[in-house]
C-alpha cells in the first residue's frame, strides 16, 4: 500500500539563481494502469473527517493499492496531502504518516485482505502498528496482550544512519491527532506516546523509529555496517544489554535487476549464465568467466557511446569521447555523499582530465531534496567548474535527473564513483545498479560495499573515519581517491594488450559480475527477507493470534510478571572459575550458582559472555562471544570457554528470562550479572 501523489512530479532546472524546483507533468492514472477500486475509507485527522480512495496497479503478478485523498467534499488541506511526496511541514508530514498507517490498514480490511505480517519501512507507514492493536482491543484483548498479538507479526526496517533521519514529531502536534485515539486503545494518551518516547532524547519527541522498532518484533538495517550502525543508533532502548546484542539485525538491499541492465548487458548475461539470470546464484554466475573479452568490451563501450549521445543532445555536440574513461557520479546530493570532494584539488583533478595520453572524463547528475539547500549548493559548485573553458568537453552536469538519464549513466560509465563519510550510507544502491551493468565501483568501504568488495571486483578509497576534523578528513579521503584514480584505476584501464583490449580491466569486469551479479539483486534480498524475517513472523503470528490470540495474552501477562520480579534473580560465581587472564587456547572452566527468586529455574537462561577487553577495561563488545551454562536441576550452571586471543581476557556470568513466544534472547532487556 502506498500514496498516489497524484498532482505530479517535479524537476530541478538550473537557472541564473540555482536550482529550482518546478513542476512537471500532471499523472495520469489510466495511462499507468491503475484502476479505481470504487472503495473509500475514512481517517480522523484531528477532528476532520479524511475521505480516502482506494486505487489498485498490477505490478506483474502483484497488486499495488494507492491511497488518494483528492477526493471530492475533502477540505483543502486534506486534499493537498497527497499531492506531493515532499514539501509542507511537519503536520502535512504527520498526515501523510497517518493516512498511509491507519488508512492503508482499513484499505486491507476494506479489500478483504489479511496479510500475516506487516513490515514498516522507517516510519513511513509505522502507524499501521496501533491500528493493528485498535483492532485487537476490539476484539477483547487488553492493550498489553493487543501489544503482543500485534508485534508477533511485525517487521520494522531502518533505512538511516543518523537520528536527524528519523521523522519525530512534537508532543503537542502528536497529542493534536491521537488524544482521541488513546481511548480507543483503552490507555491514557500518555501511556500511548510513551510508545514512541526515548529517555536519551531530552526533547520529548514522538520518535518513529522508537515505535517501530516497539510494535515489531523482528528488526533490521539496510546493509551489514548499517546493522552495526542501527545497533549503536537504538542501543538505548535496551540499555542492559550490549550494544552488539541489540536486537537489530540487518539484510541489504537489492536491485531489480532488469529494471536497470541494457539489453545489451542483459542479452550478454543470458548467453551464458541463462535466460534467468537475474535470478540466479553463485555458482550460476561463475560462467561469466567464460564471455570473451572482446564481447565484452563491444558492450560496454555502445553504452559509452549511448551515454556520449545523451549529454551531446542535451548540452552539445563538442562534450565527452566514447573512447574515454569515463567516470559517473549520480545520486542524491546530501552533503555527506560529497559530490563535491574532488572539486578542493582542481589542479590535480585537471591532471587527469587533460592527460593527452590516458584522458578522464567525468559525468554527474542528481538531485537535492527540495528543502536541502546545502545539497543544492552542491550541485552549483559542480555546475561552476562544467563552464571552466579547459574541462568543459570532459567534466559535465546532466540537468533533469531523472530515471531514464540514471539508466543511461549505469550503462555507459566505466566507473561508478563514490565518496560518503563513513559510516553515513545505509546501502547506497546506484552503485549495485551500475555494477549489473559491468560497470567497476570506486567507493569509500560504506554501506553495500563495505561487504560485498573482495579487493578485485571494484576499487576501495581509504576512510578516516577516525579522524574527527571533517575539513581534515575530507582532505585526506580526496588524497586518498586521487591517488586510487592516478596510480591503480586510469593506468589499469589504459593498459592495453596486442589487440588493443584492456585485459586486465576486463577481468575485473568479470569478477565484478561473478562476486556481485547474484548478490545485489532484488532475488536475493526477498530471499533473505523471506527467511529470516517474513516465515518466522508469520509462524509467530499465527501462534500468538490463535485460538483467541491466547499466546499474545499469555505472553503479556508473563512479560510483565517477570518484569515485576526479576530483581529477585542472583547470580553467584564459584571463586574458583577461571575468569581472570590466562594462557590464549587454553580451555577454562567457570561454575556459577543461580538462584531465579520468583521464577521457575526454567524461566531463566544462564550464559558466559565472554573477549578481549578494550582499554577500559570492559569487553570489546565487537569480539565478545556467548557460551551457554547447563545446569544441573540445582541451580547449579557449569560451562567452559577458550579465549581465541592473547591479551587481556574478560569474563562474566550472566541470567536472561526466557520464553519460547520471544524472537531474541534479549528481547526484554532484562539481564543480571555475576
Amino acid at each position: 500500500v502506498g500514496l498516489l501523489y497524484a498532482e505530479g512530479y517535479f524537476r530541478q532546472r538550473l537557472n541564473a539563481d540555482g536550482w529550482q524546483e518546478e513542476r512537471n507533468e500532471t499523472i495520469d492514472p489510466n495511462a499507468l494502469g491503475i484502476v479505481p477500486t470504487g472503495l473509500v475509507i475514512e481517517v480522523d485527522l484531528a477532528g476532520v473527517t479524511a475521505k480516502v480512495q482506494v486505487w489498485r496497479v498490477d505490478v506483474g503478478r502483484v497488486p499495488l493499492y494507492l491511497l488518494d485523498t483528492n477526493v471530492e467534499g475533502n477540505p483543502p488541506e486534506i486534499v493537498a496531502i497527497t499531492n506531493r511526496l515532499y514539501g509542507g511541514d511537519e503536520q502535512h508530514r504527520l498526515r501523510q504518516e497517518i493516512i498511509l498507517g491507519i488508512g492503508g490498514v482499513r484499505a486491507l480490511r476494506a479489500l478483504g485482505l489479511e496479510p500475516q505480517v506487516f513490515h514498516m519501512n522507517e516510519g513511513h507507514a509505522g502507524f499501521l502498528g496501533l491500528e493493528r492493536v485498535r483492532e485487537w482491543i476490539d476484539r477483547g484483548l487488553d492493550f498489553d496482550a493487543a501489544i503482543e498479538a500485534v508485534r508477533a507479526g511485525g517487521v520494522f526496517t531502518t533505512h538511516t544512519p543518523v537520528p536527524a533521519g528519523i521523522d519525530r514529531f512534537p508532543r503537542d502536534l502528536f497529542e493534536r491527532y491521537f488524544a482521541d485515539f488513546a481511548p480507543l486503545l483503552g490507555i491514557t494518551f500518555d501511556e500511548l506516546f510513551a510508545l514512541g518516547e526515548r529517555a536519551d532524547e531530552p526533547d520529548g519527541k514522538f520518535n518513529m523509529a522508537v515505535m517501530g522498532m516497539n510494535l515489531a518484533s523482528r528488526r533490521n538495517g539496510v546493509a551489514a555496517l548499517h546493522g552495526v550502525v542501527a545497533r549503536q543508533m537504538f542501543s538505548g532502548l535496551w540499555p542492559d544489554i550490549p550494544t552488539q546484542e541489540t536486537p537489530v539485525g540487518s539484510i541489504t538491499n537489492g536491485v531489480h535487476a532488469r529494471s536497470w541492465v541494457s539489453d545489451r548487458v542483459d542479452e550478454l548475461l543470458s548467453d551464458v549464465v541463462g535466460e534467468h539470470w537475474h535470478l540466479a546464484d553463485e555458482s550460476e554466475f561463475a560462467r561469466v568467466s567464460e564471455i570473451d573479452h572482446g564481447a565484452i568490451w563491444s558492450v560496454r563501450r555502445q553504452g559509452r557511446q549511448e551515454l556520449v549521445d545523451l549529454v551531446r543532445d542535451r548540452l552539445g555536440a563538442d562534450l565527452l569521447d566514447p573512447d574515454v574513461l569515463t567516470i559517473g557520479f549520480a545520486r542524491r546530493f546530501a552533503t555527506y555523499k560529497r559530490a563535491n570532494l574532488l572539486l578542493g584539488q582542481l589542479d590535480r583533478l585537471k591532471e587527469l582530465v587533460l592527460n593527452a595520453d590516458r584522458p578522464v572524463q567525468f559525468v554527474f547528475a542528481g538531485k537535492a531534496h527540495p528543502a536541502d539547500h546545502p545539497g543544492k549548493s552542491l550541485m552549483q559548485q559542480i555546475h561552476q567548474i562544467t563552464r571552466d573553458a579547459d574541462v568543459r568537453h570532459r567534466f559535465v552536469l546532466i540537468p533533469d535527473y531523472d530515471i531514464g538519464i540514471a539508466r543511461t549513466m549505469y550503462h555507459g560509465c566505466d566507473v561508478w564513483l563514490n565518496t560518503p563519510r563513513r559510516p553515513m550510507e545505509a546501502c547506497g544502491t546506484s552503485g549495485m545498479k551500475a555494477a549489473l551493468n559491468g560497470v567497476l565501483n570506486c567507493s569509500i568501504l560504506d554501506g553495500w560495499w563495505d561487504e560485498m568488495s573482495n579487493g578485485t571486483n571494484g576499487f576501495d578509497i581509504a576512510s578516516f573515519e577516525d579522524d574527527h576534523d571533517d575539513a581534515r578528513r575530507d582532505q585526506r579521503e580526496a588524497n586518498a581517491t586521487f591517488e586510487v584514480l592516478e596510480r591503480e584505476l586510469v593506468p589499469l584501464y589504459y593498459d592495453n594488450g596486442d589487440d588493443g583490449l584492456p585485459h586486465g580491466w576486463i577481468d575485473r569486469i568479470k569478477d565484478n559480475w561473478i562476486s556481485l551479479g547474484w548478490n545485489v539483486i532484488a532475488g536475493r534480498m526477498v530471499r533473505d527477507y523471506t527467511t529470516k524475517l517474513y516465515e518466522p513472523a508469520a509462524a509467530a503470528a499465527d501462534v500468538a493470534t490463535g485460538d483467541g490470540a491466547a499466546s499474545a495474552r499469555e505472553l503479556a501477562a508473563w512479560r510483565t510478571g517477570v518484569t515485576s520480579v526479576w530483581s529477585t534473580v542472583t547470580v553467584t560465581v564459584d571463586p574458583a572459575s577461571e575468569l581472570t587472564d590466562g594462557v590464549a587456547g587454553h580451555t577454562r572452566t567457570v561454575v556459577a550458582t543461580v538462584d531465579p527468586g520468583k521464577l521457575r529455574a526454567d524461566e531463566v537462561a544462564v550464559q558466559i559472555v565472554h573477549g578481549p577487553l578494550d582499554p577500559s577495561g570492559a569487553l570489546d563488545g565487537d569480539r565478545a562471544e556467548n557460551v551457554a551454562m547447563t545446569g544441573d536441576g540445582t541451580g547449579r550452571f557449569t560451562a567452559e570457554f577458550t579465549p581465541t586471543g592473547a591479551g587481556p581476557w574478560g569474563a562474566a556470568v550472566r541470567a536472561m528470562p526466557v520464553h519460547p513466544a520471544l524472537s531474541s534472547p534479549v528481547e526484554t532487556g532484562l539481564v543480571t550479572l555475576g
